[in-house]
């Protein structure tokens, strides 16, 4: 869906191009929005397709993939990333999927998008598998960090979750990265209840033993089967709770400045002065929508203002059919002011979007 951006007007005044819309005024730099917030994070999807079938994403029978010639091309990705950079103001890129380390060409992408000017910080949200051989080269390119979803140490219990035997596959990418420099390695965490949510301590202490920041996130509704529920999710509070046991707690001082996650310094209880920082996103519980900074790239190019929205902006045909980097960075501009408050999972009105994040890009 493509965004007008109609006629310039003062900021709350109504676009009469979209009848209860509002419209950009001109001469908005960057990624501005109408709360003042202003979005420097990318997060680029770089194919809707993944080797996992995690429950709480996609169902086990996957989804209809996007055709080859839907997806973005590596130069049109690597000339949306540039605008961002050059343009709007963005600083971080992170590349996501599906699952990103299956493009054949995720080196090369990474590779030029490290030769831009500015040079963003760059970095990859992974399941890991197949990393083990690709990390040294993804470094060499450029990648300066990684994320890795890993919700599970137990092998039985992995394989429930992901519905694949690939647990061993996903340490060693880890450990990989880890020898490669891509740090600090952030692993990411969703806790199910019954499920893994017994397991909190015990990730907890097997990343603070290996030097990386745990991050536990809480179940969204983003789910292909649309099954998630409130009511059964575990809280940013349950995990707490649960970190409790054997970890103290205490709130870090350094600002969270726009990060999603809330950072804890957590300390084992048993004396063995094992320490180092936690992170919990509390997307559902505790939202953080008032200092969002981020802006997103499905696979197909269009713009989505907020992970949970049922608006995209279209820049796919802007790129295929001649239009400049300045038509471009201004859709992107309009795409964002457009953002809503909040993601308004707390209203009742709130209705999931039919995108998983398998479709979106975490």
């Amino acid at each position: 869906m493509s965004i007008s951006l109609g006629m310039p007007t003062l900021p709350g005044q109504q676009d009469p191009a979209r009848p209860g819309a509002v419209s950009r005024p001109a001469g908005v730099p960057g990624l501005l929005d109408r709360f003042n917030r202003v979005a420097t994070d990318l997060r680029v999807s770089l194919t809707d397709r993944c080797n996992l079938r995690c429950t709480y994403c996609m169902p086990a029978e996957g989804l209809p993939w996007l055709d080859r010639e839907q997806a973005l091309s590596a130069d049109e990705i690597v000339r949306l990333v540039g605008i961002a950079v050059r343009d709007l103001g963005v600083r971080q890129v992170r590349f996501t999927g599906g699952e990103p380390l299956l493009r054949a060409d995720l080196i090369d992408i990474v590779s030029r998008c490290a030769a831009l000017e500015p040079r963003p910080e760059i970095s990859l949200t992974t399941n890991a598998i197949g990393l083990a051989s690709r990390a040294q080269g993804l470094a060499d390119a450029g990648l300066d960090r990684i994320n890795v979803s890993l919700d599970s140490l137990h092998a039985e219990t992995f394989a429930a979750l992901t519905r694949r035997p690939f647990l061993r596959q996903v340490i060693a990418g880890v450990d990989a990265a880890a020898a490669a420099g891509l740090g600090p390695i952030k692993i990411n965490a969703v806790l199910l209840p019954g499920v893994n949510d017994h397991e909190a301590p015990g990730l907890l202490r097997w990343a603070l033993e290996r030097g990386h920041e745990l991050r536990f996130i809480e179940q969204m509704p983003l789910d292909a089967d649309h099954t998630w529920s409130r009511d059964s999710m575990v809280t940013a509070a349950d995990m707490r709770q649960l970190v409790d046991a054997e970890f103290t707690l205490t709130v870090a001082r350094e600002p969270r400045d726009g990060a999603p996650a809330e950072r804890f310094i957590a300390t084992a209880r048993d004396g063995s002065g094992l320490t180092g920082t936690v992170g919990i996103i509390a997307s559902v519980t505790e939202a953080f929508c008032e200092d969002c900074r981020r802006t997103r790239l499905t696979a197909e190019g269009s713009v989505m203002s907020c992970l949970f929205s049922h608006e995209e902006t279209d820049l796919r045909a802007s790129l295929r059919t001649g239009g400049s980097d300045d038509d471009i960075a201004d859709l992107w501009r309009g795409a964002m002011w457009a953002k809503p408050k909040g993601h308004g999972i707390d209203d009742p009105s709130f209705v999931q979007s039919d995108r998983s994040m398998s479709a979106i890009g975490g």
